[in-house]
């Protein structure tokens, strides 16, 4: 009864070796237990999702190219970014109303990217500052700089007096510029170097006019046919002058002059090469001089107005090309013109 109890409690292989060891005889050989054969596994999936090619190496967070954020980005992405910032062209200011857009290679503008994006992929520190330098061609930049200043620049104009019929009326002055090419070379170099897009606004050298309207107060109109003298002030006729002007041999020429030469108790000197004046002297200013007490020399050569002692001849054609006055009319005149006054003669 206890061997019994003691084959209940062992396992059911064991159990099955002491029945088998025990109807066995003596000389018998006990075969060992042998493990039964396991069948291969079965292969499964791992995942119920196709396999993608692992990403690029990606550049570490934080990681800018020229002030540019890049970080996480592969090489080709940064690439791309920094291309597409640096393509933004240029916004130059010529006037308040007139702006160009200017792309930077037109400019001169280079970028030295395999450097800075291979660097960007190399480093390993987060929020490391990539430098990205930009070289700007300085004759290329001054190319377009010179092209640019032969349309954007313009003289000044000088106001003028022009006649309408024998009134002289304003032509109004204006002003002109000139692009200050060095300034804006730098200013241009710095803004593509820093990476800037901000519009530039050019710098111009503004051109005053010599001759503005204030100073066309005085003009002088000669009528040749009619032998008068018009003094205009502020474009209003003042006075009128009956003069002497040239004989038909010795004609007062037509045109538009000015006054270049003002002289009192003037020299009167031989015209050289008239013939009407071949072996005289010099005369020396006092009563019997040609001019009287004043000269008012025009940018004719030899042409004048000027006083007479010759008070006879005043209101003919009887000068040898000169414009004669009554001596206290030619002081008075004198007195308010100046250098520069307009002549209009004409032939009314």
């Amino acid at each position: 009864m206890r061997r019994l109890a003691i084959l209940a409690i062992l396992p059911c292989s064991v159990v099955l070796f002491v029945a088998f060891a025990a109807t066995a005889g003596a000389d018998d050989t006990i075969p060992l237990p042998t493990t039964p054969e396991v069948p291969p596994p079965i292969d499964e999936p791992t995942t119920p999702f196709p396999v993608t090619a692992p990403p690029g190496k990606l550049i570490q967070p934080g990681v800018t190219i020229g002030g540019l954020l890049v970080g996480g980005f592969t090489k080709a992405e940064a690439r791309a970014l920094v291309i597409e910032r640096f393509n933004r062209p240029v916004t130059l200011v010529v006037t308040p109303t007139r702006k160009m857009r200017v792309p930077a290679k037109k400019l001169g503008a280079a970028l030295n990217l395999d450097k800075a994006v291979g660097l960007a992929v190399r480093v390993r520190q987060e929020g490391y500052r990539v430098p990205l330098d930009v070289e700007v061609a300085r004759a290329k930049l001054n190319r377009f700089l010179s092209g640019l200043a032969h349309k954007t620049d313009r003289e000044p104009v000088d106001a003028a007096l022009v006649l309408k019929g024998v009134h002289p009326v304003a032509r109004k002055s204006t002003e002109g510029r000139r692009l200050k090419q060095v300034v804006a070379r730098r200013q241009i170099s710095l803004a593509l170097r820093k990476h800037l897009r901000d519009p530039i606004a050019l710098p111009f050298q503004d051109l005053k006019p010599q001759v503005t309207e204030q100073d066309l107060d005085t003009a002088i109109v000669i009528e040749r046919g009619s032998n008068r003298l018009l003094f205009y002030k502020n474009l209003k006729l003042k006075r009128t002058f009956h003069v002497a002007t040239g004989q038909s041999a010795y004609p007062t020429p037509i045109g538009n002059f000015e006054i270049v030469n003002m002289q009192r108790n003037p020299w009167w000197y031989p015209p050289q090469g008239s013939a009407w004046a071949e072996g005289e002297e010099a005369v020396p200013p006092g009563p019997g001089n040609p001019l009287g007490t004043r000269w008012m020399g025009i940018s004719s050569p030899y042409v004048g107005i000027h006083g007479t002692p010759d008070a006879a001849s005043v209101g003919y054609s009887a000068s040898h090309g000169c414009i004669r006055m009554l001596i206290p009319e030619a002081e008075w005149l004198f007195n308010h013109v100046d250098l520069g006054t307009p002549v209009f003669i004409v032939r009314a």
